[in-house]
């Protein structure tokens, strides 16, 4: 099972994401660099030891542009494989994301037009380099698009499977920076009811958390609060095989 650190950036300052609620986010205090500069958080983040890096463009996920500049200066600088949330609603704009030194872009459902999209960037792009993001609030699906029968999230996700995606995140942005743990109870029908990988971010712990997701059969956790906080800490997790 893969842990992967998330950097969420506003204004170009990394942040700490509580709850989705946005507007309310503060620049990030970690047990792991003092400073707020995404390359620099990246950077440590690197140094301890992990080879990939989430990050979301917050204010491309608003409706602004993507820093594609920001995007090739974490990449180049910490030496990190990127996946990218920046709000893509077009394929000229994963394609964008994609050029700037990043590995995989992400499509997250918050900010997704219409299904096409994802099927469209599948085919230009191949499955390995798209991941698709079933951004929630609880048991609400956020979209861009009117869901009609893909409101229930599992049947968004049997969607996603049967239109060849091959990584899907299901993220749980009221559980974001809470402390209150991972839904294990919906992560198990998930995993029950589709064939793709699955990554989980939202509420989790610690490392007892994680050891049940491994357990559970994810594929990989997206960790934040956790790991800047010291509760996640790199030498337990290279105790544990994790990292």
């Amino acid at each position: 099972m893969k842990i992967i650190p998330v950097l969420d950036v506003l204004g170009g300052v990394a942040v700490h994401a509580v709850r989705g609620r946005r507007k309310e986010y503060q620049p990030l205090k970690s047990v792991l660099c003092t400073s707020t500069k995404p390359a620099d958080v990246a950077t440590a983040l690197r140094t301890i030891g992990f080879g990939e890096l989430y990050l979301a463009d917050l204010d491309a996920i608003a409706g602004g542009r993507p820093n594609f500049s920001l995007f090739k200066e974490v990449a180049d600088k910490s030496g990190l494989e990127l996946m990218i949330d920046a709000g893509v609603t077009s394929i000229e704009a994963a394609e964008e994301v994609l050029k700037s030194h990043v590995l995989k872009v992400i499509i997250g459902t918050e900010t997704l037009p219409s299904m096409s999209l994802v099927v469209d960037a599948v085919e230009a792009f191949g499955s390995e380099k798209v991941v698709v993001s079933l951004d929630t609030m609880g048991n609400r699906v956020l979209s861009g698009f009117r869901l009609d029968r893909l409101a229930e999230p599992l049947e968004f996700l049997r969607e996603l499977d049967e239109r060849g995606v091959s990584q899907i995140i299901v993220l749980d942005l009221a559980k974001v920076g809470s402390n209150e743990g991972v839904n294990t109870s919906f992560l198990r029908e998930v995993l029950r009811n589709i064939e793709v990988e699955v990554l989980v971010g939202g509420g989790v712990r610690h490392n007892e958390d994680l050891m049940e997701l491994k357990d559970l059969g994810v594929f990989g956790v997206l960790v934040a609060t956790a790991l800047h906080s010291g509760k996640i800490s790199a030498e337990r997790l290279k105790q544990t095989g994790l990292l």
